[in-house]
């Protein structure tokens, strides 16, 4: 199959269009003919070399696939070829008590697909058959790729981590991020009131789009001042906060 692999670490000169084994799957594993595979900043960090993290070399990126059933293995049950899939990108044990506590990014043996294992930039992908979601034709393949890990890392840093429910406020750093426009989303269907900020004026619209309340152009306001004024100096009950020192302070004190 053809693939984009990189062989060493560095920039993005490192990356090559070539020829690569296609993956073999075991009996409860499923391969995927890839249609489309998102862009993460996880792929950046991967391809530069991360300290203390080896990655085997040569490598494929790509943490968000989706794509069509192109086999499944003998144990693998409730899937069949041709199926519309994404594939959920955190590999796990199954077997431990922080996989069995639904805490799996814990378990020692955790992985992210694209990251430790080879993934999607290539014809064909392949995972354990629990990793494997249908989906519908409501979103097109890249759509869906936008999906899998940013969605993942929004509702877990919301709603398993920050509790968030119905009648809350939330604040969300970078609206136009892809875990800052998803973190909107669930929190409006959450029921929250949604604050959100943006760098400039041309993201002000999309935020609204997705749901958000109130929105801050950081660039030309104080958002520590603006949440303020829009909750009557209350304050919010969830931050969401992804950008580290440039907003840290500002944010623990809201």
């Amino acid at each position: 199959m053809k693939a984009v692999v990189f062989k060493e670490h560095g920039s993005v000169d490192k990356l090559v269009y070539d020829d690569f084994e296609e993956p073999e799957i075991h009996p409860s594993e499923v391969i995927v003919k890839v249609n489309a595979c998102g862009i993460n900043h996880l792929d950046i960090w991967a391809r530069e070399g991360l300290p203390g993290i080896t990655i085997p070399l040569p490598h494929i990126l790509g943490c968000e696939i989706t794509g069509e059933i192109a086999g499944v293995g003998s144990a693998v049950k409730g899937l069949s070829t041709g199926q519309r899939v994404l594939i959920a990108p955190g590999i796990n044990c199954g077997r431990c008590e922080y996989c069995l506590s639904s805490n799996d990014s814990l378990c020692h043996e955790f992985r992210i697909m694209g990251f430790q294992v080879d993934g999607g930039y290539a014809e064909y992908a392949k995972a354990p058959a629990e990793n494997i979601i249908p989906i519908s034709e409501r979103l097109s393949f890249e759509e869906w790729a936008t999906v899998p890990l940013v969605f993942l890392t929004a509702w877990n840093m919301l709603k398993t981590r920050g509790g968030l429910v119905t009648g809350e406020t939330v604040l969300i750093h970078a609206a136009g991020s892809g875990i800052g426009s998803a973190a909107i989303q669930i929190s409006k269907l959450s029921g929250a009131e949604v604050i959100t900020t943006v760098g400039n004026d041309e993201k002000v619209e999309k935020a609204k789009e997705l749901g958000a309340d109130h929105v801050i152009n950081h660039s030309k306001e104080d958002f520590a001042d603006k949440v303020n004024k829009f909750t009557d100096g209350r304050g919010v009950d969830v931050v969401f906060e992804h950008i580290g020192p440039e907003t840290w302070e500002k944010s623990f004190f809201l």
